[in-house]
């Protein structure tokens, strides 16, 4: 058999995963030409079909199911290689990519990476705010090390480890009719207008959720980018808005402002860390890992 490259096996593993050849193209940045090309000549170079091509995509022969499992286990291999060699340059040196929610940015990490930069001061940080629909990707994909996005958006190619905790309240202007409650069920607000993330944020999506379960709908006034906006725009009386308690900035104390916790269940919302898998990531990575689970544990 002649040679295959890692590209091609990491590619026909997309292919596996997302069942349409258009798909993994989209994943991988690829024509869809270009992919089709090589799953055609992957094939003629192993000498046997390894997809059935269907008219809603393509599904894996027998042959095809243990080429998967093969190459898998060879990119793990070479993950695993990576990873512990990075153990022996001089020193513990580099750099580890980082991409976060703002919730998590603004609450938990500076603390933490600060904490980090103290234990390791030679390893550079790239830390990026993306949504967390964003973030699974960019670690699906390899384009992070480190994920960091709400707990209940689901990631089932990753690798998921508790990092905090924070909880949701209803913010207000001091002076809304609501201000005065001590604590409130979200469907109880859902008779104001809201002010709220962009449509994409995990966040913005699970408030959408949870009015629909409640059998009521979310009125978004506004949208906008960012907590701090929010913030502003609930002090000039636009409506009101949920955001984690953490987030609020201290230094908006010009702003009047109420902060309400809400006592649904859901409001008790989890960070985690994902990864594509702990054993393989470089030895950076996992030092940063390791630190930010220990700060979740000290934090207790």
């Amino acid at each position: 058999m002649r040679r295959f490259d890692f590209f091609t096996l990491k590619l026909f593993i997309s292919v596996a995963d997302e069942g349409r050849l258009t798909a993994a193209a989209e994943r991988e940045h690829l024509a869809l030409a270009a992919v089709s090309k090589r799953m055609s000549d992957l094939e003629s170079l192993v000498g046997t079909t390894l997809l059935y091509r269907k008219p809603r995509g393509v599904e894996l022969t027998p042959a095809g199911q243990a080429f998967l499992h093969h190459a898998r286990r060879i990119l793990d291999n070479v993950e695993r290689l990576q990873a512990e060699l990075s153990e022996y340059g001089e020193g513990v040196r580099g750099h580890v990519r980082i991409h976060s929610n703002t919730s998590a940015i603004i609450a938990f990490l500076p603390q933490d990476l600060s904490a980090f930069s103290r234990h390791y001061p030679e390893i550079k940080i790239d830390l990026q705010e993306r949504v967390s629909s964003e973030i699974i990707a960019a670690v699906r994909d390899g384009l992070t090390d480190i994920g960091i996005f709400a707990g209940h958006v689901a990631a089932p190619d990753l690798q998921i480890i508790p990092y905090r905790r924070d909880r949701l309240v209803l913010v207000t202007p001091d002076k809304h009719p609501l201000a005065e409650r001590s604590s409130i069920a979200f469907n109880e607000a859902l008779a104001f207008d809201f002010i709220g993330l962009q449509q994409d944020a995990s966040l913005q999506a699970l408030l959408f959720e949870q009015a629909n379960l409640s059998g009521k709908a979310l009125r978004m006034r506004i949208q906008v980018r960012s907590f701090d906006a929010i913030c502003r725009m609930i002090h000039h009386g636009m409506g009101v808005g949920v955001l984690p308690e953490q987030t609020i900035y201290r230094e908006l104390g010009d702003l009047q402002l109420k902060s309400i916790p809400l006592n649904d269940a859901w409001a008790q919302r989890e960070l985690v860390i994902g990864v594509r898998r702990y054993a393989t990531l470089p030895v950076t990575a996992r030092h940063m890992v390791d630190l930010l689970t220990a700060e979740k544990h000290s934090a207790l």
